[in-house]
C-alpha cells in the first residue's frame, strides 16, 4: 500500500474517498490541531536550519477537505483567521486550490496540509517536514521550474528498469558492509543508466521531478525520523512502497529521493549546496561520489545484474502488465481522444489530483483518473478520467451522452461541471465536440 504522506501530495480529495476514514479521523478541533503545531515545531527546532540552512518552521494550515474548514498555527496578513484556543481558524476559500503541499494565501505562504495528519507518528513527522520543505523552497533557490512528463516510467522497460534501480537503492540503504553499500549503489546508477541510454529524454525530466519531491520526501525522512535508524526504516518503506502505485510517472521521485539523499549523506555530505546548482542531480552526485562509470555498461552486463535482484520474475510481471495497460490504453484513446469530448481552456488553473494513478498517452497528453480544476470559467470535479494536453493549455473530458446544458451547472459521463457566469458550451471544432467559450463570443 502506498504511504499516505506520499500518495496524497497533490492528491485531490474527492468527499468519497475522505468518507472512508472520516469514521477513525479524530474531531476537527483546535485542541488536536494545536498537539500537531508542537510537533511540527519540536522537529524543526531541533534541526535549527542545519539541513538546508533554513529553519523549516513556519506557517502552517490544517484543512479539513470535506468542509475547507482551516486552522492555522499563526495568524493570516489580512485579518481573515479568528484566534480560538491558541490556534486561528476560519474556511480556506473554495476558489483556492487545496492539496499537500505549500501555497500564498492571505499574504501569507503556508505549509498546506489535510486532515487528519497520519496517525502514525513517524509518518506525521515525515509529511509535517516534506511540506515545510516546499514551503521554503523559494527562500533556498530551488523553486520547482516546472516538470516534465515522464512517460517512460509507463512503458514496460521504463517500469522494469525504475523497479530494479528501486531494489538496488534498497539493498544499498540497508546494507551494512560498506563494500556491499556500495555495490547495490552502483547497480542502481547502472538500472538508472540503462533507462536513460534507451530514453535519452528521461534524465531531464526525471531529475525535474527528483529535485522537487524527491529532496521533499528526504528532507520529510532527515527531519522527522527520530533516529538513523528510524531514516533507514523510512527510506526502505519508500522504496517497496510505490510499487504498488497504478503509474510511476509522477510518484517515483517520493522513492529515489530519500534512497539517493541518505547514500550522498555518507559519501559526499556537502551534497546539499551542490544539488542546489540547476540541473544537478542526485544520482550524478552520487555516481561522481563513488567514481561509479556505468555509462558503457552492455546489456549483457545489465542483465546479469537484474538477475540478483529477482529481474526475470519481475519482467515477467510486467510484461503481464503491460498486456493489461495497452487495453487501458485503447479504451481511454477511444473516449478522451478519438470519442467526441468537451473542450476547457485553461488559463493558470489551479489543479488538484492523485499522482500515483497519472497515465500517460504520448503526444495526446495525459490521463488524470480523478481531478478538480479551478479555472476563470469556474471548476470542475472528474471522478472518471480526463485528458490534460502536454502544454497544460486544454483540459478534455467525455461529452454527455445527452445534449448538456449551455450554462450552470453541467454534468458527464464521471463529471460535475459548474461554470461561472458569462461561460457557456458551444459547439467544438470537431463533430460532436463541445468548447467552453465566453457568452459575449458567440456561437461556432
Amino acid at each position: 500500500m502506498l504511504r499516505t504522506r506520499s500518495c496524497l501530495i497533490f492528491a485531490l480529495y474527492l468527499s468519497s474517498n475522505f468518507a472512508a476514514v472520516a469514521a477513525d479521523a479524530p474531531p476537527f478541533e483546535p485542541a488536536q490541531a494545536k498537539a500537531w503545531f508542537a510537533e511540527a515545531k519540536q522537529q524543526c527546532q531541533k534541526d535549527g536550519g542545519k539541513l538546508w540552512g533554513a529553519s523549516l518552521c513556519g506557517p502552517i494550515m490544517l484543512v479539513e477537505p470535506s468542509t475547507r474548514r482551516m486552522i492555522a498555527n499563526q495568524a493570516d496578513a489580512q485579518g481573515l483567521l479568528k484566534a480560538e484556543q491558541g490556534v486561528f481558524t476560519g474556511r480556506l476559500p473554495d476558489d483556492v486550490s487545496f492539496a499537500n503541499s505549500s501555497l500564498e494565501w492571505a499574504g501569507v505562504r503556508w505549509a498546506q496540509m489535510g486532515w487528519p495528519l497520519p496517525a502514525d507518528a513517524g509518518q506525521r513527522r515525515v509529511l509535517m517536514a516534506h511540506e515545510s520543505f516546499h514551503r521554503i523552497q523559494p527562500q533556498l533557490g530551488m523553486e520547482p521550474l516546472g516538470e516534465q512528463a515522464n512517460d517512460q516510467l509507463d512503458t514496460l522497460q521504463g517500469r522494469y528498469l525504475m523497479q530494479l534501480e528501486w531494489r538496488a537503492l534498497a539493498r544499498a540503504v540497508a546494507a551494512g558492509p560498506d563494500k556491499a553499500r556500495r555495490a547495490h549503489a552502483e547497480d542502481a546508477l547502472l538500472f538508472r543508466a540503462e533507462r536513460y541510454r534507451q530514453f535519452p529524454a528521461a534524465a531531464r525530466s526525471e531529475r525535474a521531478l527528483e529535485r522537487n519531491e524527491g529532496l521533499a520526501e528526504y528532507t520529510g525522512i532527515a527531519i522527522g525520523a527520530v533516529s538513523p535508524a528510524e531514516r533507514i526504516v523510512l527510506t526502505g518503506d519508500d522504496l517497496v512502497s510505490h510499487v504498488s502505485a497504478p503509474s510511476f510517472a509522477r510518484s517515483f521521485a517520493y522513492a529515489t529521493g530519500p534512497g539517493y539523499g541518505l547514500l550522498l549523506d555518507r559519501y559526499l555530505p556537502a551534497w546539499r549546496q551542490t544539488i542546489r546548482t540547476p540541473d544537478t542531480g542526485l544520482s550524478d552526485l552520487l555516481a561522481g561520489a563513488l567514481g561509479a562509470n556505468t555509462g558503457n555498461a552492455t546489456e549483457a552486463e545489465v542483465q546479469r545484474r537484474a538477475a540478483a535482484y529477482d529481474g526475470p520474475a519481475l519482467l515477467a510481471a510486467e510484461q503481464a502488465r503491460e498486456q493489461r495497460h495497452q487495453q487501458d490504453v485503447a479504451r481511454y484513446k477511444a473516449l478522451l481522444v478519438d470519442g467526441p469530448r468537451l473542450v476547457l481552456p485553461l488559463r493558470k488553473p489551479k489543479v488538484m489530483f492523485n499522482p500515483s494513478t497519472l497515465m500517460p498517452l504520448g503526444e495526446a497528453g495525459t490521463v488524470y483518473p480523478t481531478i478538480k480544476v479551478l479555472s476563470d470559467w469556474g471548476s470542475i470535479e472528474v471522478s472518471e478520467a480526463a485528458l490534460m494536453a502536454p502544454d497544460w493549455k486544454h483540459l478534455y473530458v467525455a461529452v454527455p451522452g445527452k445534449q448538456a446544458a449551455r450554462t450552470g451547472t453541467i454534468v458527464g459521463p464521471g463529471w460535475t461541471l459548474k461554470l461561472n457566469d458569462g461561460w457557456r458550451t458551444d459547439a467544438g471544432e470537431r463533430p460532436g465536440d463541445l468548447l467552453l467559450s465566453p457568452a459575449n463570443q458567440g456561437a461556432h
